[in-house]
Protein backbone atom coordinates (compact mmCIF):
# COMPACT_ATOMS: atom_id res chain seq x y z
CA UNK A 1 0.00 0.00 0.00
CA UNK A 2 1.71 3.26 -1.01
CA UNK A 3 2.15 6.09 1.47
CA UNK A 4 0.28 9.45 1.34
CA UNK A 5 1.38 12.12 -0.28
CA UNK A 6 2.06 15.27 0.90
CA UNK A 7 1.59 18.44 -1.22
CA UNK A 8 4.10 21.13 0.04
CA UNK A 9 4.60 24.89 -1.30
CA UNK A 10 7.95 25.94 -1.55
CA UNK A 11 9.25 29.34 -1.41
CA UNK A 12 13.07 30.82 -1.79
CA UNK A 13 14.22 34.57 -2.48
CA UNK A 14 18.14 34.65 -2.66
CA UNK A 15 21.15 36.28 -4.49
CA UNK A 16 20.47 35.48 -8.97
CA UNK A 17 23.29 33.12 -9.17
CA UNK A 18 24.02 29.98 -11.99
CA UNK A 19 22.33 26.96 -11.29
CA UNK A 20 19.42 27.96 -8.55
CA UNK A 21 16.87 25.58 -10.41
CA UNK A 22 19.31 23.05 -11.39
CA UNK A 23 20.06 22.74 -7.63
CA UNK A 24 16.43 23.10 -6.74
CA UNK A 25 15.27 20.43 -8.67
CA UNK A 26 17.73 18.17 -7.68
CA UNK A 27 17.22 18.31 -4.37
CA UNK A 28 13.19 17.82 -5.02
CA UNK A 29 14.06 14.60 -7.09
CA UNK A 30 16.13 13.65 -4.00
CA UNK A 31 13.65 13.52 -2.05
CA UNK A 32 11.17 11.45 -4.13
CA UNK A 33 9.13 14.35 -4.58
CA UNK A 34 7.06 15.78 -7.84
CA UNK A 35 7.31 19.26 -8.90
CA UNK A 36 3.26 19.97 -9.86
CA UNK A 37 4.06 23.66 -10.32
CA UNK A 38 6.55 26.24 -10.79
CA UNK A 39 7.25 30.11 -10.91
CA UNK A 40 10.82 31.93 -10.61
CA UNK A 41 11.41 35.43 -11.63
CA UNK A 42 14.66 37.12 -11.60
CA UNK A 43 14.84 40.63 -10.41
CA UNK A 44 17.59 42.76 -12.38
CA UNK A 45 16.61 46.11 -10.56
CA UNK A 46 18.06 44.11 -6.84
CA UNK A 47 19.33 41.49 -8.46
CA UNK A 48 17.36 39.06 -6.37
CA UNK A 49 16.32 35.36 -7.77
CA UNK A 50 12.38 34.17 -6.76
CA UNK A 51 11.23 31.22 -7.00
CA UNK A 52 7.63 29.47 -5.61
CA UNK A 53 7.19 25.51 -5.94
CA UNK A 54 4.68 22.65 -5.33
CA UNK A 55 5.62 19.58 -4.90
CA UNK A 56 4.12 16.02 -4.10
CA UNK A 57 6.36 13.48 -2.14
CA UNK A 58 5.80 10.61 0.39
CA UNK A 59 8.41 12.15 2.29
CA UNK A 60 7.48 13.82 5.54
CA UNK A 61 8.88 17.30 6.55
CA UNK A 62 11.97 16.50 8.22
CA UNK A 63 13.03 14.30 4.76
CA UNK A 64 12.03 17.06 2.58
CA UNK A 65 14.12 19.89 4.93
CA UNK A 66 16.85 17.81 5.36
CA UNK A 67 16.92 17.83 1.20
CA UNK A 68 17.02 20.86 0.81
CA UNK A 69 18.98 22.09 3.51
CA UNK A 70 22.80 21.89 1.33
CA UNK A 71 20.90 23.74 -1.43
CA UNK A 72 19.66 26.66 1.08
CA UNK A 73 23.12 26.90 2.55
CA UNK A 74 24.87 27.50 -0.89
CA UNK A 75 22.80 30.11 -2.14
CA UNK A 76 22.18 31.63 1.50
CA UNK A 77 18.16 30.99 0.62
CA UNK A 78 15.14 33.27 2.49
CA UNK A 79 12.95 30.56 2.00
CA UNK A 80 9.89 28.48 3.36
CA UNK A 81 7.98 25.10 3.58
CA UNK A 82 4.47 24.72 4.46
CA UNK A 83 1.58 22.54 3.25
CA UNK A 84 -0.37 23.45 0.20
CA UNK A 85 -4.50 24.86 1.13
CA UNK A 86 -3.34 24.85 5.24
CA UNK A 87 -5.61 28.23 6.59
CA UNK A 88 -3.49 31.29 7.61
CA UNK A 89 -4.25 32.09 10.75
CA UNK A 90 -5.54 35.82 10.47
CA UNK A 91 -6.54 38.89 12.33
CA UNK A 92 -8.97 40.71 10.68
CA UNK A 93 -9.30 44.34 11.82
CA UNK A 94 -12.06 46.38 10.87
CA UNK A 95 -14.39 49.78 11.97
CA UNK A 96 -17.95 50.46 10.91
CA UNK A 97 -17.66 49.93 7.37
CA UNK A 98 -19.24 46.37 6.67
CA UNK A 99 -18.25 45.20 2.64
CA UNK A 100 -14.65 44.15 3.07
CA UNK A 101 -14.95 42.17 6.47
CA UNK A 102 -18.53 40.10 5.18
CA UNK A 103 -16.72 38.85 1.96
CA UNK A 104 -13.83 37.65 4.04
CA UNK A 105 -16.15 36.14 6.35
CA UNK A 106 -18.81 34.85 3.49
CA UNK A 107 -15.52 33.49 1.41
CA UNK A 108 -14.08 31.97 4.64
CA UNK A 109 -17.18 30.25 5.62
CA UNK A 110 -18.07 28.96 2.38
CA UNK A 111 -14.25 27.53 1.75
CA UNK A 112 -12.93 29.62 -1.17
CA UNK A 113 -10.44 31.75 1.26
CA UNK A 114 -7.73 29.73 2.75
CA UNK A 115 -7.58 31.66 5.99
CA UNK A 116 -8.64 31.06 9.63
CA UNK A 117 -9.89 34.07 11.69
CA UNK A 118 -9.74 33.49 15.15
CA UNK A 119 -11.13 37.12 16.00
CA UNK A 120 -13.00 40.54 14.39
CA UNK A 121 -11.27 43.00 16.48
CA UNK A 122 -12.31 46.78 15.80
CA UNK A 123 -12.22 50.12 17.32
CA UNK A 124 -16.02 50.50 16.76
CA UNK A 125 -19.06 47.88 17.80
CA UNK A 126 -20.89 48.36 14.63
CA UNK A 127 -19.54 44.82 13.08
CA UNK A 128 -20.44 42.55 16.10
CA UNK A 129 -23.69 41.07 14.50
CA UNK A 130 -22.50 40.49 11.45
CA UNK A 131 -19.29 39.00 13.25
CA UNK A 132 -22.15 36.52 14.88
CA UNK A 133 -23.54 35.79 12.00
CA UNK A 134 -20.58 33.79 10.64
CA UNK A 135 -19.99 32.51 13.83
CA UNK A 136 -16.36 34.61 14.53
CA UNK A 137 -15.68 36.34 17.76
CA UNK A 138 -15.62 39.65 17.63
CA UNK A 139 -14.28 42.22 19.93
CA UNK A 140 -14.46 46.06 19.84
CA UNK A 141 -11.85 48.86 21.78
CA UNK A 142 -12.73 52.31 21.34
CA UNK A 143 -10.15 54.62 19.73
CA UNK A 144 -10.99 58.27 20.69
CA UNK A 145 -7.50 59.70 22.11
CA UNK A 146 -3.26 58.47 22.00
CA UNK A 147 -3.76 56.47 24.96
CA UNK A 148 -6.88 54.38 23.37
CA UNK A 149 -5.36 54.08 20.45
CA UNK A 150 -1.83 52.45 22.21
CA UNK A 151 -4.05 50.15 24.26
CA UNK A 152 -5.52 48.79 20.46
CA UNK A 153 -2.73 48.50 18.92
CA UNK A 154 -1.06 46.73 22.54
CA UNK A 155 -4.53 44.26 22.36
CA UNK A 156 -3.50 43.49 18.62
CA UNK A 157 0.04 42.06 19.10
CA UNK A 158 -1.58 40.26 22.23
CA UNK A 159 -4.30 38.51 19.74
CA UNK A 160 -1.34 38.45 17.04
CA UNK A 161 0.69 35.99 19.96
CA UNK A 162 -2.02 34.66 21.53
CA UNK A 163 -3.75 33.13 18.40
CA UNK A 164 -0.28 32.74 16.72
CA UNK A 165 -1.49 34.91 14.09
CA UNK A 166 0.41 35.02 10.53
CA UNK A 167 -1.15 37.61 8.82
CA UNK A 168 -3.19 41.05 10.32
CA UNK A 169 -6.58 42.10 7.48
CA UNK A 170 -7.45 45.59 7.59
CA UNK A 171 -10.53 45.35 6.09
CA UNK A 172 -11.25 49.33 6.16
CA UNK A 173 -9.65 49.98 9.96
CA UNK A 174 -10.04 53.49 9.79
CA UNK A 175 -7.09 54.61 11.78
CA UNK A 176 -3.23 55.27 11.11
CA UNK A 177 -1.02 52.84 12.73
CA UNK A 178 1.56 53.84 14.40
CA UNK A 179 5.26 53.09 13.08
CA UNK A 180 5.95 50.98 15.93
CA UNK A 181 3.15 48.63 14.87
CA UNK A 182 4.35 48.67 11.31
CA UNK A 183 8.04 47.59 12.13
CA UNK A 184 6.19 44.27 14.23
CA UNK A 185 4.05 43.52 11.69
CA UNK A 186 6.23 44.52 8.63
CA UNK A 187 5.59 42.34 5.36
CA UNK A 188 2.40 40.24 7.02
CA UNK A 189 -0.25 43.49 7.30
CA UNK A 190 -2.30 44.17 4.06
CA UNK A 191 -4.53 47.01 4.07
CA UNK A 192 -7.50 48.25 1.19
CA UNK A 193 -8.27 52.03 -0.23
CA UNK A 194 -9.83 52.99 -2.66
CA UNK A 195 -8.39 54.42 -5.93
CA UNK A 196 -9.19 57.69 -8.01
CA UNK A 197 -7.58 58.82 -11.07
CA UNK A 198 -7.03 61.58 -9.78
CA UNK A 199 -7.33 60.87 -6.06
CA UNK A 200 -9.21 61.98 -3.46
CA UNK A 201 -8.37 61.98 0.49
CA UNK A 202 -10.27 62.96 3.30
CA UNK A 203 -14.40 62.98 3.70
CA UNK A 204 -16.46 61.93 1.23
CA UNK A 205 -14.27 61.22 -1.42
CA UNK A 206 -16.95 59.94 -3.67
CA UNK A 207 -18.77 62.68 -3.74
CA UNK A 208 -15.61 64.35 -4.85
CA UNK A 209 -15.10 62.04 -7.56
CA UNK A 210 -18.82 62.52 -8.79
CA UNK A 211 -18.17 66.31 -8.70
CA UNK A 212 -15.00 65.91 -10.71
CA UNK A 213 -16.70 63.69 -12.86
CA UNK A 214 -14.00 60.82 -12.49
CA UNK A 215 -14.32 57.95 -15.13
CA UNK A 216 -12.33 55.58 -13.45
CA UNK A 217 -12.16 54.65 -9.79
CA UNK A 218 -11.23 51.23 -8.17
CA UNK A 219 -9.06 49.76 -5.03
CA UNK A 220 -5.54 49.16 -4.16
CA UNK A 221 -4.37 46.69 -1.69
CA UNK A 222 -1.02 46.63 -0.36
CA UNK A 223 1.40 46.00 2.66
CA UNK A 224 1.06 48.61 5.66
CA UNK A 225 4.18 50.42 6.23
CA UNK A 226 5.26 53.75 7.81
CA UNK A 227 4.83 55.77 4.45
CA UNK A 228 0.69 55.72 5.02
CA UNK A 229 -0.85 54.21 2.00
CA UNK A 230 2.25 53.09 0.12
CA UNK A 231 3.80 50.54 1.04
CA UNK A 232 4.27 47.67 -1.47
CA UNK A 233 1.37 46.92 -3.59
CA UNK A 234 0.02 43.41 -4.24
CA UNK A 235 -3.38 43.69 -6.24
CA UNK A 236 -5.24 46.61 -8.01
CA UNK A 237 -8.48 46.81 -10.01
CA UNK A 238 -10.53 49.65 -11.74
CA UNK A 239 -13.41 49.80 -13.28
CA UNK A 240 -14.79 52.60 -15.82
CA UNK A 241 -17.43 54.87 -15.13
CA UNK A 242 -19.75 57.70 -16.13
CA UNK A 243 -21.32 60.93 -15.90
CA UNK A 244 -24.88 58.82 -15.23
CA UNK A 245 -23.38 56.96 -12.16
CA UNK A 246 -25.13 58.80 -8.49
CA UNK A 247 -22.35 59.39 -5.53
CA UNK A 248 -24.08 56.17 -3.91
CA UNK A 249 -23.76 53.97 -7.01
CA UNK A 250 -20.29 55.17 -7.49
CA UNK A 251 -20.11 53.72 -3.49
CA UNK A 252 -21.49 50.77 -3.86
CA UNK A 253 -19.14 50.14 -7.17
CA UNK A 254 -16.17 51.43 -5.26
CA UNK A 255 -17.18 48.45 -2.23
CA UNK A 256 -17.71 46.08 -4.65
CA UNK A 257 -13.86 47.16 -5.80
CA UNK A 258 -12.61 47.42 -2.43
CA UNK A 259 -13.88 44.02 -1.58
CA UNK A 260 -12.54 41.62 -4.16
CA UNK A 261 -9.33 43.40 -4.48
CA UNK A 262 -8.71 42.78 -0.95
CA UNK A 263 -10.23 39.05 -0.83
CA UNK A 264 -7.96 38.66 -3.59
CA UNK A 265 -4.43 39.29 -2.04
CA UNK A 266 -5.34 37.57 1.08
CA UNK A 267 -5.90 34.60 -1.11
CA UNK A 268 -2.61 34.95 -2.94
CA UNK A 269 -0.58 35.75 0.79
CA UNK A 270 -2.35 32.70 1.98
CA UNK A 271 -0.89 30.60 -0.87
CA UNK A 272 2.42 31.96 -0.47
CA UNK A 273 2.25 33.57 -3.94
CA UNK A 274 3.66 37.61 -3.00
CA UNK A 275 7.38 37.91 -2.29
CA UNK A 276 8.79 41.26 -1.29
CA UNK A 277 11.67 42.70 -3.55
CA UNK A 278 12.43 45.84 -1.84
CA UNK A 279 9.21 48.35 -2.29
CA UNK A 280 7.52 46.24 -4.47
CA UNK A 281 6.07 42.89 -4.79
CA UNK A 282 6.69 39.94 -7.22
CA UNK A 283 3.07 37.94 -7.48
CA UNK A 284 3.40 34.04 -8.40
CA UNK A 285 0.12 33.80 -9.76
Amino acid sequence: MSLPRNHWVLTFVCADLPGIVHAVSGAVVESGGNITESQQFSSSDTGRFFMRLQVESEAGREVFEAALAAVVERYAMDWRLDTVGRPLRTLVLGSTAAHCVNDLLFRRRAGQLPVEIPLVLSNHGALRDLAGFYDVPFESLPVTSPESKAAFERRVLEVVEEHDIELVVLARYMQIVSPELCERLAGRMINIHHSFLPGFKGANPYKQAHARGVKLIGATAHFVTSDLDEGPIIEQNVVRVDHTRTPSELVAIGQDEESRTLTTAVTWFAEHRVLLDGARTIIFR
